[in-house]
């Protein structure tokens, strides 16, 4: 199973609590997790990232063990994400000026 840690909004949205647990099949990768997700929750559909183009939401980041990750979804996850271990965690970012 992997842990995901949603932002506060997307729990709400799906009406969660804390960690959300998700299995994978095959490699364990952003794009499994958040096909994962889609499927367990679909009113998360589209909020993690684009429906058309399947990229990551501009304002979403994503970090495993302590490193913000790329943008490039099919790339594997860190052992430590992949066995349970450690979470996933996608943050919404702050912006502003």
């Amino acid at each position: 199973m992997i842990r995901v840690v949603l932002p506060g909004n997307l729990l709400t949205l799906a009406r969660l609590r804390g960690e959300v647990l998700v299995e994978v099949a095959g490699p364990v990768t952003q794009a499994a997790v958040v096909d994962a997700l889609e499927s367990r929750y679909p009113c998360l559909h589209g909020t993690l990232r684009d429906p058309v183009s399947r990229l990551r939401r501009p304002m979403l980041r994503f970090f495993a063990d302590g490193h913000d990750l790329p943008g490039q979804l099919e790339a594997p996850l860190p052992d430590s994400v992949a066995s349970g271990r450690e979470p996933l965690l996608i943050v919404g970012a702050i912006a502003g000026g």
